[in-house]
């Protein structure tokens, strides 16, 4: 069951091996890799936290999620942000841990046209938390993974 600590994990500083699909959406399966570091850290006294990504990637860019806890329903609510749109925070995606990962989903909407988000984080309890982003365009019957995330904490800190 969720908790206010599911984030515990991710607080602190990391290194990120990224790949992401070139074009979202097309049936393409050419990918990009890159770098950035990202760091996390507690906000509302436990019951939030957010985090700052940066990379030099394609220009480079800053991002950040926000992320919330709701003790009554015991699900988080995520959002994000960054540079390359600057003034435009996205729509929550909502979602709960079990074990050794979560999975979070929302709609938005992607070239004009609405889809799901779904967020998935998985090796939580592990030193390599991974996290993918995927969109789908049929109401959740199909999903294309578009962005994985790979973590490792900077300076090898375990």
């Amino acid at each position: 069951m969720s908790s206010v600590r599911d984030f515990d994990f991710w607080l602190g500083e990391w290194n990120v091996h990224n790949r992401r699909l070139r074009e979202r959406l097309v049936g393409s399966d050419e990918w990009e890799e890159f770098e950035a570091a990202s760091r996390a850290w507690q906000i509302l006294d436990g019951h939030g936290n957010e985090d700052e990504f940066r990379t030099s990637h394609d220009g480079g860019f800053v991002g950040m999620s926000f992320r919330f806890f709701d003790p009554t329903t015991r699900q988080w609510s995520i959002y994000w942000a960054d540079s390359r749109r600057p003034g435009l925070l996205d729509p929550p995606v909502l979602g709960s841990f079990s074990g050794d990962g979560g999975v979070f989903e929302g709609d938005d909407t992607f070239d004009g046209r609405p889809i799901r988000v779904c967020f998935t984080w998985s090796g939580v309890t592990t030193p390599t938390p991974r996290w993918e982003q995927a969109f789908s365009d049929d109401g959740g019957q199909t999903w294309e993974t578009n962005w994985i995330m790979e973590f490792t904490r900077a300076g090898g800190d375990a």
